[in-house]
């Protein structure tokens, strides 16, 4: 009787500490006097990531029985419907939508539509099934919320110096088009800027924040004479990995904030691995501008070795991992990536930068190809090679105003199927459906070393 006390007491202590956990162990059939627990509700709903994440997971009691927990969270994804003329559709119902997971049919729990940055609830998810073994009361109703999430991110370690003017004019727009009275926003910086402000309502904080953004990216010059490592140039290979592992950590932190679509503002030139390639090796083929760096070492006695490049044979390879551990990151979170160029429309190098033509416009091409990956793999837009930021303002102003919030449990309970493609339809004819593409399910978490 003892035993059956205690092991009651570490099932209810589990519970408390994870609301959504299944226990899947044997349990007798309950009696006509014994009637189960009426329904809770302590709704869970992961940030439209798909986070539907059925684990299975064997622990054993003290009397050798294994204990299974699983656990199904709520799928939501954002979409955004317009007309033939542009305008977006806002008189929408759940019979009008069809979700698809890997071209299955799911069944849609919950629909809610964000019309002019205020939130009404069309069809809340029913809760789930009720539990055993504990009864807690009925989860507190949350407010509809209003406003908008915007997250700038501020890549100035990617950012030239010289564009520093111009960069602050970029952001001073942002303050006036995009956070309007309502919004919450936050800004984080990459770089020798030193900005962190966090999520607030205050907008005289970006004033602030936009006062302090100076550009600190390598020049072409620097980066060619800078020391090689065994992948190429060291310190582009650190300031790219600082600007990925900053943008995650957000990213990470933004899957707490729940049925909301996230913007994420990403200022930044972009990247690129494996720049200027030649002129770093002292490529004598080079034509154009003088190489300066392959005289310097023939002056030295050293002669070219076409051979010793193979080294940064995978470098584009890296570059797109990595981008692709942000895209998915972000995806679980429901952020949109919205990535933006601030050096506008780019002709050539700086005049006084000896740069081989051929090897700058290379350059220049997966900078802003890193940020299309970014944006485009998130749902989100790029705004490259041009002048005119305003439009894109307004674009991104439109599109995180209005849309709808769908939300299902996947049929799927195949935990080997990591990405899952998702497709939205809508019954009705003439209409432009923007929902985002995929998510992914989080990786599972390494067992517990047994002592």
């Amino acid at each position: 009787m003892k035993q059956c006390t205690r092991r009651l007491v570490r099932g209810a202590a589990i519970f408390a500490l994870a609301t959504t956990t299944l226990f899947a162990a044997p349990r007798p059939a309950p009696t006509a006097a014994q009637q189960p627990p009426p329904p809770v509700n302590p709704e869970k709903k992961t940030p439209a990531q798909p986070a539907v994440e059925p684990q299975d997971q064997a622990q054993t009691d003290e009397s050798g029985k294994p204990q299974f927990r699983a656990r199904v969270d709520l799928i939501t994804t954002d979409v955004i419907v317009r007309d033939s003329t542009g305008q977006f559709v806002a008189d929408l119902k759940k019979s009008d939508f069809e979700v698809l997971e890997d071209g299955v049919k799911q069944e849609i729990m919950s629909v809610e539509l964000v019309h002019g940055g205020r939130t009404y609830n069309l069809q809340a998810p029913p809760p789930p099934p009720p539990q055993e073994g504990i009864i807690l009361p009925p989860a507190r109703p949350k407010n509809d919320a209003a406003g908008r999430i915007f997250l700038f991110f501020v890549d100035d370690l990617h950012m030239n110096f010289r564009d520093t003017p111009r960069i602050r004019q970029l952001f001073k727009k942002m303050s006036t088009m995009l956070v309007h009275e309502g919004d919450m926003f936050g800004i984080v910086s990459t770089g020798t800027s030193s900005i962190a402000i966090d999520m607030t309502y205050d907008r005289k904080r970006m004033d602030e924040a936009i006062n302090k953004i100076s550009g600190s990216a390598l020049k072409p010059s620097e980066i060619i004479e800078a020391p090689q490592g065994a992948e190429g140039p060291s310190e582009l290979r650190y300031r790219a990995h600082v600007a990925f592992s900053t943008a995650y950590d957000i990213v990470h932190n933004l899957e707490k904030v729940q049925n909301r679509r996230k913007a994420v503002i990403y200022v930044s030139n972009g990247y690129d691995f494996n720049p200027f390639e030649g002129a770093r090796y002292a490529d004598p083929n080079l034509v154009g501008m003088k190489n300066s760096n392959a005289q310097r070492m023939k002056d030295m006695g050293v002669e070219y070795d076409p051979f010793t490049r193979q080294s940064n044979e995978f470098a584009d390879a890296d570059l797109v991992r990595e981008l692709s551990e942000l895209t998915r990151a972000a995806n679980r979170a429901n952020a949109t990536f919205y990535t933006i160029d601030p050096r506008g429309l780019v002709a050539g190098a700086d005049i006084d930068e000896e740069v081989d033509p051929t090897e700058w416009n290379d350059y220049l091409r997966k900078s802003q190809d890193s940020l299309r990956v970014i944006a485009e793999q998130t749902g989100g837009f790029a705004t490259v090679n041009q002048n005119d930021f305003d439009k894109a303002l307004k674009r991104i102003d439109a599109e995180s105003s209005d849309y709808y919030v769908l939300g299902y449990y996947s049929n799927n309970l195949d935990v080997l199927k990591r990405t899952r493609k998702i497709e939205v339809k809508a019954n009705r004819s003439n209409l432009d459906i923007w929902s985002r593409k995929s998510y992914s399910l989080k990786p599972p978490p390494e067992p517990k070393a047994t002592k």
